[in-house]
């Protein structure tokens, strides 16, 4: 009999508060005392995310972040730069050893591709699990601090067009991965958080952004909303992954540590912009 996992829908938060609850889910679980958990939830106010690796104050305008009332914060995982905004946001935490989500880091990707594949199709979106795709020669090298300029090889894209970006951290036994689904999105706004090495036109670098990232919206043809999602990847993972899903709240363990994680660490200046 498969095992139960938790069901959380968190609704929005600020990006200090979304990424606290994702690593208290991850520790708890790595102890041995918490649930395997898919998560769902969005960004108010609007949030740039940064990669663990990334250099916040070489890379992010930060003045412009804060006239325009953008959160920015450190994700504990790699990848780059995200402007985290109209979409939804997925986070799963399990067992490296469940059959669901094992193997290597690819093979663990792809695994859970198969969730988001089946819950994009609910919504009338054929996706695919992109094969590695080089950067493109027209793409100015500024574009490496930003997410979605091109498509890794376990990442979903539609017709060639990055659709879902995820990352993936493992912990004692246990792996984080979490992802964002664009609804909507503009490059520009993207474009005007980032410091750049030149004056070249900020529209010119937005619109070859633009052909390597697509929006949900922009595929459908209609807009989407954050319910509508939600209940399609809901459904998608239960019936892809073969899992039995159950709405449970956050432990008051799990709710102690990401209160405190949020104070002493992601709204830690030490810890978004000092690396």
């Amino acid at each position: 009999m498969q095992q139960t996992w938790r069901l959380i829908d968190s609704g929005f938060a600020d990006g200090a508060t979304n990424m606290a609850i994702d690593e208290a889910i991850l520790t708890v679980f790595a102890k041995g005392s918490g649930t395997p958990t898919l998560r769902f939830f969005g960004w108010r106010p609007a949030c740039l995310s940064l990669g663990y690796f990334q250099q916040a104050r070489s890379e992010v305008d930060l003045e412009t972040c804060r006239q325009q009332g953008v959160d920015v914060v450190r994700r504990p995982t790699g990848g780059r730069a995200v402007l985290h905004d109209r979409e939804v946001t997925y986070s799963l935490v399990a067992s490296a050893a469940d059959p669901r989500v094992s193997g290597g880091v690819v093979e663990s990707y792809r695994k859970i591709s198969a969730g988001l594949v089946a819950g994009l199709s609910l919504l009338g979106v054929e996706a695919e699990v992109a094969p590695p795709k080089k950067r493109s020669p027209g793409l100015p090298t500024d574009l490496s601090a930003a997410c979605f300029d091109s498509t890794a090889g376990y990442e979903l894209s539609v017709k060639g067009r990055k659709l879902v970006g995820s990352a993936q951290m493992r912990r004692e036994g246990a792996i984080l991965q979490h992802g964002a689904i664009l609804l909507d999105f503009d490059p520009q706004a993207l474009f005007r958080l980032l410091l750049l090495s030149d004056t070249g036109s900020r529209a010119r670098r937005a619109a070859l952004f633009s052909q390597h990232a697509v929006a949900l919206g922009t595929v459908l043809g209609r807009q989407v909303d954050y319910a509508e999602v939600v209940q399609a990847m809901v459904s998608g993972f239960a019936s892809a992954l073969d899992l039995p899903l159950e709405p449970m709240p956050l432990s008051p363990e799990e709710t102690e540590l990401a209160n405190r994680l949020r104070v002493e660490k992601y709204n830690n200046p030490q810890w978004n912009f000092c690396r």
